[in-house]
């Protein structure tokens, strides 16, 4: 044992390579302030004016090295550091709008190209993360082929990921599952995209590296790597951010403040954002608005080996909600129930080379909060009377933990991958006077390998994974719910078998073919529900004998990039056996005051989800890029031959965009519109509600350039710039309200 210390000791404080070399763009210039990052040991170097960067005690191995500069495409170089003799890398960056994000850490859990990568994959970052920033997650990412929102407002969505939402689509803050109550249509993600430095988002099944939840898809939020002073003198950044919105009078205020000294960095974030009232052509939308509050503050050491990272981050703000029977326009900020939350969140990772293994370890303790107030009388008090205050109040506590090793071999066929363990433990408390769901306690353990092989000089690429899920479930007897004591055990297996093929005559060509099985858990609610919904007006009875969904999915895809052009083709088939469901019976529950709610019970069936996505940019000229997106889903209940409730219709967008450098007035600049067509869902569930077509208008423009010694940047946006009357089949007001009208935002950031 002693050996062994000793051993472990010695790696950690063995001192290594460097690494250096020199950013430029097409024609030889210096590329001055670029970020270049070592992935595997979060190592960071900001180029100096001369384009040169410099990396001390890298021990020797294979690297992804990441190089990123505004106004330039990301690139990635895998970097092999041999030890004692130093390393050289030049970078040479273009000048383009057509670019992909080069390398996602979720579809394997390690660094990878994207176009290795046979599971459908895309990402938000920089500049485009900037400017479709919101307080809402899924708003956020609502433009991404396959990717919708179902919207509570513009303060509340959830991503919807072909078809799938809510429990069956998982949240993850930098590789860490995020927990919340997932199964309420009122609450979204608890998290502020804001504070990434990029979103990843897998469309399809990933159970095979996350567990239960991850059915539908994952989204991923990246935050921005902590300073590095490269063993060099301490340092210390500043940025801002000020942004207003016309439409529901939003304002928001950023300010991050990071430095780095030695092997240390740190970081200190905090957004704040206001917002009245909705407004749609036909008026305003009472109690519609919010204020919300979120930040992190984190603080890492880099050693030779490795690196290590304690991040606190929160979310939590209050959120209006709009009721049917109110005062469709024209009312006060005063009446109606809200949603309050806070998310907090302390998170501690590493990562160390051991001989020939990366060791990574996450742990994270997060504590969930929900409560609704109501102050209009719904909800019932002692002798019938309306209730004011309080209606339910949700505490969720959860512990994870992953343990994961990965490793990398050469010679004519590459292979790396990753063996992992996970833990989940969790603890929920019901509070107030409405007990939504009992009191209970899940456990879970799982443990997985995944596998990439390179072969024939990279034009195959082989992936394959699979893990074991142990799960339990123990709710507390609540009288109220008419339920005693109850526990449920599952165990789940998850796989994945995927490639990749590159043609030799077009190396930029690349066709993929995925098959995944993954798995969901029922919630709380689904099992054991047995109350008023009241944001849904109707009464829910759950299934205590609901089963584990289980999930197979088909992917098969097309892309192909080249300079200035890239085009992504998809398609899938997800059939989802025991898919859980709710449906309406003919009974009804009076509820206090006066009225009555319709019972509904969950059930399962078989399901059947299948579709595709399809995406084209070209770079034109220079300056002028044009894009092209679709997707399209069709779901159905086997069972019932019924479509799948909420299935996004289908929709394209069409957009083009002019841009500049070297104006004279501003370093970088773009003016662009789009196109947006979203058809009418002709196949609708009985719980549905159809609305018809519309087409929207978006125009967008900026600049950029230098600003009391600091680098500004402006970005305009008008949403729905023509103003037109329409209804979201994705909004949850779509019932009794139109979706917002015209919105003009202007945003200014303030960076060094």
């Amino acid at each position: 044992m002693t050996l062994v210390v000793i051993a472990l000791a010695a790696a950690l404080l063995a001192g290594g390579d460097t690494l250096s070399g020199r950013v430029a763009d097409r024609d030889g210039r210096p590329v001055a302030g670029a970020v270049v990052v070592v992935a595997e040991l979060h190592r960071v170097a900001l180029t100096q004016a001369d384009g040169g960067f410099r990396f001390a005690e890298l021990p020797a191995g294979r690297y992804t090295v990441t190089v990123r500069a505004p106004g330039f495409a990301p690139l990635a170089r895998d970097v092999a550091v041999a030890g004692g003799v130093g390393t050289m890398l030049d970078v040479t960056l273009e000048r383009t709008t057509v670019w992909i994000e080069p390398v996602t850490v979720t579809a394997t859990r390690a660094p990878l190209d994207p176009r290795t990568s046979p599971l459908p994959s895309d990402a938000l970052s920089e500049g485009e993360l900037r400017r479709e920033q919101s307080v809402s997650l899924a708003h956020t990412l609502a433009d991404l082929p396959g990717i919708n929102a179902l919207t509570t407002g513009q303060q509340i969505g959830k991503p919807i990921i072909r078809g799938l939402t809510g429990p069956r689509v998982l949240v993850l803050e930098d590789g860490s599952r995020l927990e919340d109550y997932s199964w309420s249509d009122e609450d979204g993600p608890s998290i502020d995209a804001r504070l990434a430095q990029r979103v990843e988002v897998i469309r399809g099944p990933a159970s095979v590296l996350y567990g239960s939840d991850a059915l539908g898809g994952v989204v991923n939020v990246i935050p921005e790597e902590l300073p590095d002073a490269n063993r060099g003198p301490a340092t210390i950044r500043s940025a801002f951010e000020l942004s207003g919105a016309s439409n529901n009078a939003e304002v928001d205020a950023a300010a991050r403040v990071e430095g780095a000294s030695g092997g240390w960095g740190w970081r200190v974030y905090g957004i704040g954002r206001l917002a009245g009232s909705l407004h749609t052509p036909a008026g305003e939308l009472d109690n519609t608005g919010f204020n919300a509050l979120s930040g992190e503050a984190s603080v890492g050491t880099r050693s030779a080996r490795g690196s290590t990272t304690l991040r606190y981050s929160r979310y939590g703000g209050e959120f209006k909600l709009l009721e049917a029977e109110g005062p469709p326009a024209g009312g006060t900020e005063g009446g109606g129930p809200e949603r309050k939350l806070s998310d907090d969140r302390l998170q501690v990772a590493s990562e160390y080379l051991l001989g020939g293994l990366r060791l990574e370890t996450k742990a994270q303790w997060q504590r969930h909060w929900l409560s609704e107030v109501s102050d209009t009388g719904t909800g019932g008090g002692p002798g019938g009377q309306p209730l004011e205050g309080t209606t339910f109040d949700l505490l969720l506590n959860t512990l994870t933990l992953d343990v994961l090793a990965h490793h990398a071999a050469g010679g004519e066929a590459h292979v790396q991958g990753t063996v992992g363990v996970s833990g989940v433990y969790q603890v929920n408390h019901t509070r107030g006077p409405v007990p939504l769901v009992p009191d209970a306690r899940a456990r879970s353990a799982a443990a997985f390998v995944f596998e990439e092989l390179a072969l024939a000089g990279g034009r195959w690429t082989l992936l394959a994974g699979g893990r074991i899920d142990l799960r339990r479930l123990t709710a507390d007897s609540n009288p109220a719910l008419a339920l005693g004591p109850e526990r449920r055990d599952y165990t789940a297996l998850s796989g994945t078998v995927g490639v990749v093929y590159r043609p030799p005559p077009v190396a930029s060509l690349a066709l993929t073919g995925n098959l995944g099985r993954a798995w969901r858990a029922p919630t709380l609610f689904e099992l054991f529900a047995n109350g008023p919904h009241l944001g849904e007006k109707r009464f829910e009875i759950g299934q205590p004998g609901l089963r584990a969904e289980a999930g197979t999915n088909v992917d098969v895809g097309l892309g192909w990039q080249a300079r200035g052009v890239r085009v992504e083709l998809t398609a899938f088939r997800n059939s989802i056996g025991r898919f859980i469901y709710i449906t309406p019976t003919d009974s009804f529950v009076p509820t206090p005051p006066a009225d009555s709610l319709r019972v509904y019970r969950y059930e399962q069936a078989d399901a059947l989800l299948t579709g595709g996505e399809a995406s084209l940019e070209v770079e034109l000229s220079s300056a002028l890029t044009v894009h092209t997106r679709a997707d399209a889903v069709r779901g159905s209940n086997r069972a019932t031959g019924e479509p799948v409730p909420l299935v996004p219709p289908g929709r394209g967008a069409l957009g083009a965009e002019l841009h500049g450098t070297g104006l004279g007035w501003a370093d970088r600049a773009y003016v662009g519109a789009e196109l947006e067509a979203v058809t009418r869902q002709t196949r609708l569930n009985p719980l549905d509600i159809p609305t018809a077509g519309y087409t929207l208008l978006h125009l967008s423009g900026g600049f950029e350039r230098p600003l009391l010694g600091r680098m500004a940047r402006v970005d305009l946006s008008i949403r729905n710039a023509t103003n037109v009357s329409y209804r979201s089949f994705l909004s949850r007001y779509k019932e009794f309200a139109l979706d917002p009208g015209r919105n003009v935002v202007i945003r200014l950031s303030l960076g060094e």
